[in-house]
């Protein structure tokens, strides 16, 4: 490695005289955000709506201890309507160094909404982490890490997912035949066209279908109307 002539690199990028002075140019402006659709935005409802099953108290500032980064931090006691998910955790019960309702509290006092436990090779601090969990209005999901071996049989792999594509597209049927008896018919070849094609169709399939054949005003609608997990066209 030859060394560095830093004289060189300090004066690299200073203007030369002889080409006189450049014109500043006016700093580009920012693109403008993407405006969230509907879709997105039913989505994000549902996950706050999951992740905050009781109103818990607001995390105060001094409350930070070092579990999140502190950019994370920050946006944790700002509140908001952000949602921290924290999916990574280990409790005494393998090799961390809190019983799992101290790591559920500790992770609710610096702003996690949505807690993993997993832990090495055992779930036996789920239901405790779930009892805490509930007192302090977070999520727990429950989890493990295991080790395990990797075997390319694709087409094990491939025949399951056909097999839960088959049933997508089932359920999919059921639910129009469900909106008819309701007398909002929508067509099967409706909804494979707003899927694409080879896309099992899902409930938002229906929904936007929905929207286009003027029975709802939006997919949120859709859902609230007919395709809620306890609306008149679900189907398991």
């Amino acid at each position: 490695f030859l060394p560095l002539d830093r004289s060189r690199l300090c004066h690299r990028n200073l203007p030369n005289p002889a080409m006189g002075t450049k014109k500043k140019t006016k700093p580009s402006r920012g693109r403008k955000k993407p405006r969230t659709s509907a879709d997105q935005a039913l989505a994000l409802d549902y996950v706050r709506a999951w992740a905050h099953p009781t109103p818990p108290p607001e995390p105060s500032a001094d409350a930070v201890d070092g579990f999140l980064p502190p950019h994370a931090a920050r946006m944790a006691c700002g509140g908001g309507a952000n949602v921290l998910f924290e999916l990574h955790s280990h409790s005494n019960h393998s090799d961390g160094f809190l019983s799992p309702s101290a790591l559920v509290e500790r992770a609710h006092r610096n702003g996690v909404k949505v807690l993993a436990l997993t832990d090495h090779d055992t779930m036996a601090g789920i239901p405790e982490a779930m009892s805490a969990a509930h007192k302090c209005g977070i999520r727990i999901i429950p989890g493990v890490e295991i080790s395990a071996l990797h075997s390319p049989r694709f087409d094990e792999l491939d025949n399951m997912l056909l097999n839960i594509r088959e049933g997508r597209y089932l359920r999919a049927k059921n639910m129009l035949a469900k909106l008819n008896s309701l007398k909002v018919p929508i067509k099967w070849e409706h909804v494979t066209k707003i899927a694409g094609e080879g896309v099992a169709p899902g409930r938002l399939h229906i929904a936007r279908a929905l929207v286009e054949a003027g029975y709802v005003d939006n997919v949120r609608q859709a859902f609230n109307k007919y395709l809620g997990n306890d609306g008149p066209a679900y189907a398991t």
